[in-house]
C-alpha cells in the first residue's frame, strides 16, 4: 500500500520542476504581507512579523532535514526539490533576523549588541544563520564540481545550524508549549536517523570481505 502511494506520488511530483519551489515558497512572505496590510498580524505587528518568518525559516529547515528519511522510510522521492528548499530556508532565516534588526532594532548597532546581551538565544539564531551561509553560497553545480567530496562534508553543516535554530526558538519561551518540544523532538529524531544511517553505512564500507 505505502509503495503505492510512493509511486503515485513520486510520478506526480515529476510534473514539478525544481524551481517551482521558489514561488511556492514565497506564499508564506506572502501571506505574512497580506496579514500586515490587513492588520492580522497582531497587535504588536513588529513582533508579529519577525516570528512568523522565524516559523518559516524553522519549517523549511525541518522539511529539508526531513527529505532523505522521509525517502529511505516511505519511498516518496523529494531529492530533487533539496537544494531549492535549503535556499528558501535560508531566505527565510535572512529575513527574520533582518526583521530584527530593522524593524525592531532600528537598525542601531548599539542597541542590538544590548539585545544580544540581554536575550543571549539571539547568539543561537545567528549562529545558525552563519553556518548557513557558506551552504547557500556552494548550493550550485558549480560549486558542486569545484568542491568535489567536500562539497557533502560542507553541506553537513546544515545538521548543527537546524539544531541551532531550533534551540533558537525554544529558548525564548519561559514555558516551552508542546508545539515547541514537537519540533525539538523531531530535530532529534531525524538527526538521529541520519547519525544511525551514517554509522551502518561506514560501518558495511569497513567490515572486512571473506576470503575465498
Amino acid at each position: 500500500m505505502m509503495e503505492a502511494v510512493a509511486n503515485t506520488m513520486n510520478m506526480t511530483l515529476r510534473r514539478l520542476p525544481p524551481w517551482a519551489v521558489y514561488p511556492l515558497g514565497a506564499l508564506p512572505a506572502l501571506w505574512i504581507v497580506w496579514l500586515t496590510l490587513t492588520g492580522g498580524i497582531g497587535v504588536d505587528p513588529v513582533a508579529g512579523i519577525e516570528q512568523r518568518l522565524g516559523y518559516d525559516a524553522m519549517y523549511f529547515l525541518i522539511g529539508g532535514l526531513a527529505i532523505s528519511p522521509l525517502r529511505r522510510l516511505t519511498g516518496i522521492n523529494l531529492i530533487r526539490y533539496r537544494r531549492q528548499i535549503g535556499l528558501v530556508a535560508f531566505a527565510y532565516v535572512v529575513l527574520h533576523m533582518l526583521s530584527w534588526f530593522t524593524l525592531d532594532m532600528g537598525l542601531w548597532w548599539r542597541q542590538a549588541l544590548g539585545d544580544l546581551y540581554k536575550r543571549p538565544y539571539l547568539l543561537f539564531g545567528i549562529s545558525a544563520l552563519v553556518l548557513l551561509v557558506p551552504l547557500a553560497v556552494t548550493s550550485n553545480n558549480a560549486s558542486v564540481r569545484r568542491l568535489g567530496p567536500r562539497w557533502r562534508r560542507l553541506h553537513w553543516l546544515v545538521y548543527p545550524a537546524v539544531l541551532l535554530g531550533v534551540v533558537h526558538y525554544l529558548w525564548q519561551f519561559k514555558v516551552i508549549p508542546q508545539s515547541g518540544w514537537f519540533w525539538f523532538g523531531l530535530t532529534l529524531a531525524l538527526l538521529g536517523l541520519r547519525l544511525w544511517w551514517g554509522a551502518r553505512r561506514r560501518m558495511t564500507a569497513w567490515r572486512p570481505r571473506s576470503k575465498a
